[in-house]
């Protein structure tokens, strides 16, 4: 069941336009796409605001030499950049010989705020108050839902955007989201059966009810964003969110793998093996989810605590199983796991090294990495990536 006919618009299209208070034009996380002259300009903006919010305050002149556009570029686009409020002057740099010290500039890291949304806990849907650095500053939760209710979800949702909005003591970049479930580019969800929702205009809708940018994305695309961007992952690699239920995301050639149905990624519901299994919630027989999920192996093992290292050993083959050829298709250099330590380190984590090793070509992917993120409120975080990339080109 969707969000009601009387909340909800007939068509996507009625949203179109609603939510435009961006910086600048929207952009995509390293776009493959050739850049024409009519784009220059946009591209221009990104890189330099991509090299600031990485390399820290510089000069103009520094700033023309790292980007490679001519000093009278640098300088209209900072300008512009001031002027509305998104780079700052920092002062002068100190120098020893003659000739006019160089005034630094830089992103004004604390002059906006990021709202993140995470809505796959399994009883809360969590929100933050981030900068722009992704430093979480305040947070709040609401109940989640305890049956899947597409209406109660989005006015749970909706209720606890408003409270941070009322929190943010800077002006709101922009609202981002992970949510479970199938969700389009442009903020639809598609499917989120845990939440009752279906062909929702998530993005638009909220964003109309907010009046702020909003940006709508998978959770575990939303966490592989965090991984990529504030933590040492390498630029093709997986990241697995365990949690209720167990969802991927993919980074390949620095670019985020989305998929021709939106659904890279869902390897939850692949069954693993030809010997049954756990029933899973979506009807079948030996899902992944049904294996791996942090509820079913908390669960298995209070039922059977003498047999802890037999279930997580079986738990990490099988995950194992379902990524090996997804490591070999796409040349993956690691799998970053998201999720309890006490679950994932140790016996988990050997029986899928150890798995997916023995299921690969032995000299080619000896070398696959499989690692725990060292990253907290990781949806959180990979939230305020989205609205970077979106509303400055940043990622």
């Amino acid at each position: 069941m969707s969000v009601s006919d009387e909340t909800r618009p007939s068509t996507t299209s009625e949203y179109v336009g609603t939510s435009a208070h961006a910086f600048g034009p929207a952009r995509h996380l390293r776009s493959r796409a050739k850049v024409l002259p009519e784009h220059a300009r946009g591209h221009n903006r990104a890189l330099v605001l991509q090299t600031l919010y990485h390399s820290g305050a510089m000069s103009r002149a520094d700033l023309s030499r790292e980007t490679g556009l001519t000093r009278v570029t640098i300088s209209d686009l900072v300008a512009e950049f001031i002027a509305d409020g998104i780079v700052i002057e920092m002062g002068v740099r100190e120098t020893v010989g003659p000739g006019k010290p160089p005034i630094l500039i830089d992103i004004d890291r604390v002059g906006h705020q990021i709202i993140g949304i995470d809505l796959s806990a399994p009883s809360a849907f969590t929100g933050a108050l981030l900068s722009l650095d992704g430093d979480v500053i305040g947070r709040r939760e609401v109940p989640r839902p305890e049956t899947p209710d597409g209406d109660a979800a989005y006015a749970a949702l909706l209720q606890l955007a408003r409270e941070l909005v009322a929190d943010a003591t800077q002006p709101i970049l922009g609202v981002g989201i992970g949510t479970p479930g199938v969700v389009r580019p442009d903020g639809m969800v598609l499917s989120s059966p845990n939440l009752g929702w279906s062909d929702l205009p998530l993005e638009a809708k909220l964003g109309v009810d907010l009046d702020l940018p909003v940006l709508v994305r998978n959770d575990a695309n939303a966490a592989v964003l965090a991984e990529y961007t504030f933590g040492d992952a390498e630029a093709d690699f997986m990241l697995i969110k365990i949690g209720r239920g167990v969802g991927a995301g993919v980074i390949t050639g620095s670019q985020p793998l989305l998929g021709s149905r939106f659904a890279a990624g869902e390897i939850g519901h692949v069954v693993v093996g030809t010997d049954g299994g756990p029933r899973c919630a979506c009807g079948k027989d030996g899902c992944l989810e049904a294996w791996l999920s942090e509820s079913r192996l908390r669960a298995a093992i209070e039922a059977a605590p003498d047999s802890r290292d037999d279930i997580l050993r079986d738990a990490g083959t099988r995950m194992a199983i379902a990524i090996a050829p997804i490591v070999a298709a796409l040349d993956l250099s690691e799998v970053v796991l998201s999720g309890q330590g006490d679950l994932l380190d140790g016996v988990l984590v050997d029986a899928a090294v150890e798995t997916l090793h023995a299921r690969t070509l032995e000299g080619v992917f000896e070398d696959v990495v499989i690692r725990r993120t060292q990253q907290s409120d990781i949806v959180l975080r990979g939230a305020a990536v989205m609205v970077l990339s979106s509303q400055l080109g940043v990622s």
